[in-house]
């Protein structure tokens, strides 16, 4: 228990040393939340320095009841400044014009509601925050704690991971030593929590986005760097 703690302090010191470095560079900066466990923490960890950073949410208008209360109640419980991007078209919108997207083409169905929106609301800033770790997916397994992402309009951001090799229980340990509460959705046993209709409990204990989008796909593309 003694080493776990030990290894988890180291953890936070050289996270919060990213987070000093990138508060270095020049320019505006975000912080993505999906208010799931580990973006509760990194936005902790950066509001110590930066108490009314941006917190950009990605209002979809499919996300689970719970997710929107737990959203608003933080909101309030830490005085965020609270960005809510919104696509270009309502549910009933999208719905009535193309169907089920989520169910037909998932992807384009996040590329209308997820990635149009932030990658057009990052071209605002210069240091963009997020909560991503190595261990959540394959796809995530060579994340850099610091790295330059390209827009489509050819725009760079500095992306910055503070908890790129945090473990699960790092994590957890953290928001309960801290007093953060977190999603109650976790109780039910889900892992990771998207959009409700492509969420579900994970088929695979070992990787936690096995829930999400009926095994389809493990990402959205919100940190794919598009062509331009």
């Amino acid at each position: 228990m003694l080493l776990e703690a030990s290894q988890l302090e180291s953890k936070i010191s050289e996270a919060r040393v990213s987070i000093a470095l990138a508060l270095r560079e020049t320019g505006r900066i975000c912080l993505t939340c999906s208010f799931q466990a580990e973006d509760m923490v990194v936005l902790q960890l950066v509001r110590e320095r930066l108490p009314d950073v941006p917190v950009l949410f990605l209002d979809t208008g499919y996300h689970f009841a719970e997710v929107y209360r737990y959203r608003d109640e933080m909101s309030k419980r830490y005085n965020l400044n609270l960005v809510n991007l919104m696509p270009e078209r309502t549910v009933a919108e999208q719905e009535s014009e193309f169907g089920l997207l989520h169910q037909s083409r998932p992807d384009e169905c996040c590329k209308l509601r997820k990635v149009r929106p932030l990658f057009a609301a990052l071209e605002n800033y210069d240091i963009w925050f997020t909560g991503l770790r190595r261990v959540q997916s394959p796809t995530r397994a060579n994340l850099q704690t610091m790295d330059r992402f390209p827009l489509p309009s050819g725009k760079e951001l500095l992306k910055v991971s503070p908890l790129s090799d945090w473990l699960d229980k790092d994590v957890w340990t953290f928001a309960r030593e801290n007093d953060i509460p977190l999603l109650p959705l976790y109780e039910a046993g889900y892992a990771s929590i998207g959009c409700e209709p492509c969420t579900a409990l994970p088929a695979d204990v070992a990787n936690p986005r096995s829930g999400r989008w009926a095994g389809r796909k493990l990402e959205c593309g919100i940190h794919i760097a598009e062509p331009h």
